[in-house]
C-alpha cells in the first residue's frame, strides 16, 4: 500500500514502517523556541540536563524585540545566558522572525522533520518538510533527546486548478481555502497541496500558504518538492537532503478539488480566520490601522507588491500604516531596491524585523473600537493587544490599497 508524505517522512525518522494512526518515536532534525516560549523550555532543559545537540536547537528573540518591559528584557537575558553556556544558536532582536530565519539560514530542508515552540512552524511545509508547532515542554524533550513521540496523522489531498487571477495573491488563496475548509476542517491532519496553481507560485508565496495551515487545524501543511523547492534549498544550504514525495497509490482520508480561476481578493472578518468573504462584501469599511508584514507576509515579494501600489501615493490621513520586514536581510534588500523609500514617502512607519504588532505586546496596539486590516495570520479577539478592536486579514495588495483610501478597498483598481 502506498504512503503519503507524512507517513514516509515519519517512517524514515522512526526507522520503521508506520502508517496513519500509528504512534511512533521519531528523530527530529531541528527544533527551536522564541522569546514567548523559551523561558519554560530553558527551565525544562535545565531540569533534564542540557541539550542533545546544540547545533540542532535555536532560540529567536522576535516576539518582543526590542523588549518593551524590564520583565521581557530579563527573559531575553535568560536566553542569552543559556545560549552562551550551552553554545546553542541565538538570534537577537532585529535579526528577524523565526519562521523566516529557519528556512533562510538553511536549518530546514526537504524531507526533514522540524519542531518549533510556535504554532506557525507549519510554514516549512513549503520546502516539502514535516514541520509543526508543539508546546514548550514537548520542545524541551525533543531538544534534550533528539526525538519526540508522534501519532501519524491521516492526510488530506487538496488539488487546486486554474491560475491566480490578476491582483490576487497566495494570501487570498489560503484565506479562501481556510474559509472553505473551516477552522477545524483539518484538525491533526497532514494536508498535501497539488495542482497547477501551486506549481506556478514562487517560494515566498508557498511559505505564506503553509504558514496558515494551522488556521484550518492542520498538523502539517505540505507542498511536494519540485524544481523551485530544490533550487531554493540549494541556495540556502550546502547540506545534503532527500526530497520525499507521496506514492501514486497513497491513501487519503479526503481528496478535495478547487478551481480558483475566478478567485477575487479575500478578507477574513473578525474574530475568526475562517470568516472569509470576497473583498466586495466589506469594501468601503473604514479602517484606522494597516499592518503589512509578519511571518505570513513580511517577505520581499510581499513588500514589492505593497510598494507597487504605494509608489507616488500617500496613505489616508486617518490611517497608520505599519511595515514590518520578516528579517534583516529582507530589510536590507528592501532598502537597496528603494522599497523603504516608497513606504516612508507614502507616510508609513517602518518597524524593525520581528513579530511586532502581530502579537499585541508592543508596537501598534489599536485603540478601543478601531479597525485594523492586516496581512498577519490571526484575527482573534485581542490578538493585537486590545480585545475592543477588530482585526481583518487580507493580502499585501489589498492592505496597501486600503491604506491609501482609509477603507477596505479592492486592489485591482491600482494595478
Amino acid at each position: 500500500m502506498g504512503k503519503t508524505i507524512a507517513e514516509k517522512i515519519l517512517s524514515l525518522k522512526s526507522g520503521r514502517d508506520v502508517s496513519a494512526g500509528d504512534v511512533t518515536l521519531a528523530e527530529v532534525d531541528f527544533c527551536f523556541g522564541q522569546d514567548g516560549t523559551s523561558a519554560l523550555i530553558i527551565d525544562e532543559l535545565n531540569n533534564l540536563g542540557g541539550l542533545y545537540n546544540p547545533q540542532k536547537f535555536a532560540m529567536f528573540i522576535d516576539h518582543n524585540a526590542p523588549p518593551p518591559l524590564a520583565s521581557v528584557a530579563n527573559i531575553h537575558q535568560k536566553m542569552r545566558n543559556f545560549a552562551k553556556k550551552h553554545r546553542c544558536l541565538l538570534f537577537e532582536p532585529g535579526e528577524g522572525i523565526s519562521h523566516q530565519l529557519v528556512p533562510e539560514k538553511g536549518f530546514v530542508l526537504p524531507g526533514e522533520l522540524v519542531l518549533g515552540a510556535d504554532s506557525h512552524t507549519c510554514t516549512y511545509g513549503a520546502l516539502g518538510a514535516l514541520s509543526t508547532g508543539v508546546g514548550s515542554t514537548d520542545l524541551a524533550a525533543a531538544a534534550f533527546s533528539g526525538k519526540l513521540w508522534f501519532k501519524v496523522p491521516q492526510s488530506i489531498k487538496i488539488v487546486l486548478k486554474g491560475n491566480l487571477p490578476p491582483a490576487t495573491q497566495p494570501k487570498d488563496l489560503i484565506l479562501y481555502l481556510i474559509g472553505q475548509m473551516g477552522a477545524d476542517g483539518a484538525t491533526y491532519k497532514s494536508v498535501e497541496l497539488y495542482g497547477e496553481v501551486i506549481e506556478n507560485i514562487e517560494m515566498d508565496g508557498r511559505f505564506t500558504i503553509c504558514n496558515m495551515g494551522v488556521e484550518m487545524g492542520a498538523k502539517f501543511m505540505i507542498i511536494p518538492p519540485d524544481e523551485k523547492t530544490i533550487e531554493w534549498a540549494k541556495q540556502h544550504s550546502a547540506r545534503p537532503f532527500t526530497p520525499i514525495w507521496a506514492d501514486e497509490d497513497a491513501t487519503y482520508e479526503e481528496i478535495r478539488e478547487f478551481d480558483i480561476s475566478s478567485l477575487t481578493p479575500m478578507v477574513a472578518k473578525p474574530h475568526r480566520v475562517d470568516n472569509v468573504v470576497p473583498v466586495e462584501e466589506v469594501e468601503g469599511l473604514e479602517i484606522q490601522e494597516v499592518l503589512i508584514g509578519t511571518c505570513t507576509n513580511g517577505r520581499l515579494s510581499d513588500l514589492r507588491a505593497a510598494a507597487r501600489v504605494l509608489k507616488n501615493r500617500k496613505i489616508h490621513p486617518d490611517v497608520r500604516l505599519l511595515i514590518v520586514p520578516a528579517s534583516r536581510s529582507i530589510l536590507q534588500e528592501a532598502v537597496k531596491e528603494g522599497l523603504v523609500e516608497v513606504f516612508l514617502s507614502a507616510g508609513a512607519i517602518v518597524l524593525p524585523p520581528g513579530c511586532g504588532p502581530c502579537v499585541g505586546t508592543h508596537q501598534g496596539i489599536p485603540a478601543d473600537g478601531e479597525k485594523v486590516l492586516s496581512t498577519a495570520n490571526r484575527n482573534f479577539k485581542g490578538r493585537m493587544g486590545n480585545p475592543n478592536a477588530e482585526i481583518y486579514l487580507a493580502s499585501p495588495l489589498t492592505c496597501a490599497a486600503s491604506a491609501i483610501e482609509g477603507k477596505i478597498s479592492d486592489p485591482r483598481k491600482y494595478l
